[in-house]
């Protein structure tokens, strides 16, 4: 079976630069350079600025940071087991400017008949390969206090607060 290859490109944002991988026309990652559980064959993947879907990203990324809401609008392709998947999924139904808890996370794959735990659920947040795009960051703990971001709690407050500036 022939592995697809994977496009790399780089946005400079308010919070610093971040690196976005993409397989085919789907987003599969986006860091912040340097964050935790950043892929370790990112050196290896090929560079891809002029790809649409990187286009598309960028565009988005100006939009989201100019506090303006914008909607996904290409493919967002994460890898990752079942579990992470179905985290990620429910992840993405958090509203712009709204936040969660792990254990209201927990209770909804629970009650999807999906074995889970806030713990689990944590590491699946943790290990969201696609930042921002999968709001990971809207996930508090369960005294609503801020909790583990792979880019970095400062990333994760000031993200939180420009989801929270009134809309443009």
């Amino acid at each position: 079976m022939k592995e697809e290859i994977t496009f790399t490109a780089f946005f400079d944002t308010p919070l610093g630069r971040m690196q976005a991988a993409a397989r085919g026309n789907a987003v599969t990652g986006l860091w912040f350079i340097g964050q935790k559980y950043f892929p370790a064959d990112a050196g290896s993947w090929l560079p891809g600025k002029d790809n649409p879907v990187f286009i598309s990203l960028g565009n988005w990324l100006k939009d989201y940071f100019a506090a303006k809401k914008p909607e996904i609008s290409f493919p967002v392709s994460p890898m990752g087991t079942d579990f992470q998947q179905a985290v990620w999924k429910l992840l993405m139904k958090i509203p712009y400017g709204k936040t969660t808890t792990y254990g209201a996370i927990t209770a909804k794959l629970q009650a999807e008949g999906k074995k889970a735990s806030a713990q689990a659920v944590g590491g699946a947040v943790g290990h969201n390969q696609v930042s921002i795009l999968i709001p990971c960051h809207r996930v508090m703990g369960a005294d609503g206090r801020l909790t583990g971001y792979a880019g970095g709690l400062d990333k994760k407050k000031a993200l939180l607060e420009l989801e929270s500036q009134k809309q443009r």
